[in-house]
């Protein structure tokens, strides 16, 4: 017995001091549309139990949250004790249905909170739970047999010390509950996709090719191709991500320092922001497109990585960084079991914040509604002070990408910037960029512009 819960709120973790009807509710629709997740009820935001729960009320409280869910939302409850006091833990699984709140709202897991969606917001939710959860279908001529034997010892392995125990029950029996085979044991497109060993024989393209150019064009001299290296990475999601790695470390990497006998590489991009492009564009990209796979390309002056398929659900091109939807929760689960995903929903905000600290300017996003693309971009013009780490959200990252071109910002040219947030709001993002020693502030009152310190 524990004196707490080892575990934190956030994008699949709920902790409730209190059996409250709606805000169970709440909780329960919010997993139910986004990734699903664990709810835990009689615990403080600090995993400490409160000592307020009781088994006869609870059963009360819980039925009138299911009242409140349209449609129903099953719940796997158990009873734990934590620290001498009770406490209960329910799972939700992500739904294939839309789910509401009786009063009409819909609402998604963001980070630790739940956050009610908007119009827009809830028809684009609604289009994507119509098209299936294709992850899950199973493989046509896909058998048992098609998994690698040491990629099924691996992850048990991976398995077992992410819970700190040995697995008791039968293999199949996890992996079905993980959705990785079908109740009659067939493999699932996730299943085939992460332990398979040779997924590519039936999901054409759900590789990976890398091409390398020779200038900052695809074309060549008189139309000639103009590439200079291309590798085509196959197998099981893990391997093309190791491999894929491997290979991107060589062309990345521009040579290297010696400061007292320590190695120091140098690199053309950071190397965490292009690992994480990488690792979001296997995780998030649409595998019913069989009609090409996910693409790596590297230019003379930028490096982008495009994958297969628009933007799931309601994240657009600008909630990006605050919002998160997973089109593929279950492989998904898996990298992180891998170990190659540390913690869901901060992928954007490392890439802005490691590409801005290395002097660069902030990726690009660019969405059609077949590919989803990340660009990353060479420069030199700022780097933040020595021994200093930028932070930067949303709105600070397009002002310095316009800053790389424009040279200056006044405060009206950052309201267009972001037309839908408050002026004292982006006047206090100003305020924090040249007090981090960014943006040095010119001139006085309606004359006032900013310019990279």
């Amino acid at each position: 017995m524990t004196d707490s819960l080892k575990m934190k709120p956030g994008q699949l973790v709920a902790l409730l001091p209190e059996a409250e009807a709606e805000a169970l509710a709440e909780t329960m629709v919010a997993f139910a549309n986004a990734d699903g997740g664990m709810l835990y009820v009689g615990v403080d935001a600090r995993g400490k139990p409160t000592g307020a729960l009781f088994s006869e009320e609870f059963d009360v409280v819980i039925h009138q949250a299911e009242t409140q869910c349209r449609p129903p939302i099953p719940v796997e409850w158990q009873q734990l004790e934590v620290g001498g006091e009770f406490v209960f833990g329910g799972r939700i699984r992500r739904s294939p249905e839309l789910h509401t709140l009786a009063d009409g709202r819909v609402l998604v897991r963001t980070g630790a909170a739940n956050r009610p969606l908007r119009g827009h917001e809830v028809r684009q939710l609604a289009t994507t739970r119509s098209a299936g959860d294709y992850e899950v279908e199973d493989v046509p001529g896909a058998t048992r047999a098609d998994l690698d034997e040491a990629l099924l010892a691996e992850f048990t392995k991976k398995w077992e010390q992410r819970h700190g125990g040995v697995l008791l029950r039968p293999l199949d029996e996890l992996l079905a509950e993980m959705g990785w085979l079908t109740a009659e044991g067939q493999p699932t497109v996730a299943g085939l996709l992460l332990l398979g060993t040779n997924p590519q024989a039936f999901l054409p393209r759900s590789g990976l090719i890398l091409v390398r150019f020779e200038g900052t064009e695809m074309r060549g001299e008189g139309g000639a191709p103009g590439y200079g290296r291309r590798v085509e990475v196959n197998g099981p999601l893990p391997s093309i991500i190791a491999r894929t790695w491997e290979v991107l470390q060589e062309e990345i990497r521009s040579g290297a320092v010696v400061h007292s006998l320590r190695r120091e590489d140098k690199w053309l991009y950071p190397p965490a922001a292009i690992r994480e492009a990488l690792v979001n564009a296997v995780a998030h990209r649409d595998y019913r497109l069989h009609g090409r796979g996910i693409e790596v390309r590297l230019f003379t002056d930028r490096l982008e990585v495009s994958s297969p398929g628009a933007l799931p659900g309601f994240i657009t091109v600008d909630n990006i960084v605050d919002e998160h939807f997973s089109r593929n929760p279950r492989i998904v689960n898996g990298l992180f079991l891998w170990q190659y995903i540390e913690e869901l929903g901060l992928g954007v905000d490392l890439m802005i914040e490691e590409m801005v600290n290395a002097g660069h300017p902030p990726p690009e996003f660019r969405e059609t509604p077949f590919s989803f693309t990340v660009t990353f971009r060479r420069s030199q013009v700022y780097r933040p002070p020595q021994g200093k780490r930028l932070t930067t959200n949303e709105r600070q990252a397009k002002a310095l990408a316009y800053l790389q071109q424009q040279e200056r910002i006044t405060n009206r040219e950052y309201q267009q910037l972001c037309p839908n947030v408050s002026t004292e709001t982006l006047r206090l993002d100003l305020a924090d960029l040249v007090s981090q020693g960014v943006l040095l502030k010119v001139g006085a009152k309606r004359g006032t512009y900013y310019i990279l310190k």
